[in-house]
């Protein structure tokens, strides 16, 4: 990344090559999850997550009169693991996994080893693209996706919004602001208040995304499931962060070598999926989500089938669920076609 040769650059710009390039980029590394990366998901905790997503796409194909033939999508699958507890359970579903045809999204070649290993008997498709799908109803899955996705920052000033930009001081990176405003009219209404200091983020790769697979939904039926710390409505705020070795970092220290992410503007994502003729549902914390679906009584049902584990699985209940841990920091996000009523969401 030599930044003395290009000159300043975008946030957005900086992740993508610190997170995505093909040679050195964090996540087309090496395996960045478990004790031994830089963060431990939501699947990696308890078989109980990946399990209440496989009943939550059950029920999704069911209601969608149970086609022959459907896409079942997630987005950085990581090792697998959620996809292979949540078929478990889709599996006894009596018709399902003829119709299913799963697809994967994913950059890291290790992780590919790893999801091979787990899910090649389902025999599923590695896609280029993320909407390089069939005509056939979609269900999508994206657990811990949108946060690792590209974002642009602004700073107000008091003559407008400039973009933040990363290049050089004294011979190291350091944050500075493009010199030309932006001018307030092209900022969201929500922002119309801020004030001189607030900053901005939003992730334009995010909003393709959604705009993509929003288009083949609103087309051929289906869902986005979407879960991922973030907030409900677009607002100023910076939650620009990097990890490293399961502990906060600098975002510009070691690109290529650390985790970096921001929590997820749905309230931007449900507006593009609203315009593609859309339902978005209310979004909806882990807590609610996973309780709604069952999550206390199938934890008891594993403790009573597993007492010598049950001090484990109720440490991993209060991980997923509990307010102090990924409870209410995490949030569910359901976008889908209108005949459809997505379980384990409030009405």
């Amino acid at each position: 990344m030599q930044l003395s040769q290009t000159g300043p650059m975008s946030l957005a710009t900086y992740m993508s090559l610190a997170l995505t390039h093909p040679r050195s980029g964090y996540y087309t590394g090496t395996d960045p999850l478990g004790a031994k990366g830089d963060f431990i998901t939501a699947p990696e905790i308890s078989q109980m997550f990946g399990e209440l997503v496989g009943f939550f796409i059950v029920n999704l194909w069911q209601q969608l009169d149970q086609p022959k033939s459907f896409t079942l999508l997630e987005l950085g699958p990581g090792r697998g693991t959620l996809m292979q507890d949540a078929l478990r359970v889709a599996a006894k579903a009596e018709g399902f996994l003829d119709a299913c045809h799963l697809q994967l999204f994913e950059t890291n070649p290790a992780l590919r080893e790893q999801q091979a290993e787990r899910l090649g008997k389902y025999n599923p498709y590695w896609a280029s693209e993320v909407d390089a799908v069939a005509d056939d109803p979609l269900l999508v899955v994206a657990n811990e996706f949108f946060d690792a996705l590209p974002i642009r920052q602004f700073v107000k000033a008091t003559d407008g919004w400039h973009e933040r930009q990363i290049g050089l001081r004294d011979g190291k990176r350091a944050f500075g602001l493009n010199p030309t405003p932006i001018p307030a009219a092209a900022m969201p209404i929500e922002l119309a208040n801020a004030e001189p200091g607030e900053i901005y983020e939003v992730s334009l790769a995010s909003a393709d995304i959604m705009e993509k697979l929003g288009r083949r939904i609103a087309a051929n039926k289906g869902a986005i499931l979407a879960i991922d710390y973030g907030y409900a409505t677009t607002q100023t705020g910076e939650t620009l962060q990097a990890v490293s070795n399961h502990a906060f970092a600098d975002p510009l220290d070691a690109p290529g070598e650390i985790d970096l992410s921001a929590h997820v503007d749905f309230g931007g994502l449900g507006k593009v999926a609203t315009e593609l003729g859309l339902t978005v549902e209310k979004l909806s914390t882990q807590r609610d989500f996973l309780g709604g679906l069952g999550i206390v009584e199938r934890a008891t049902q594993l403790a009573k089938a597993n007492p010598g584990q049950i001090d484990t699985i109720a440490a991993a209940l209060k991980r997923l669920v509990d307010s102090t841990e990924m409870g209410t920091l995490f949030k569910v996000f359901c976008a889908h076609s209108g005949n459809i009523e997505p379980i384990g969401f409030p009405k």
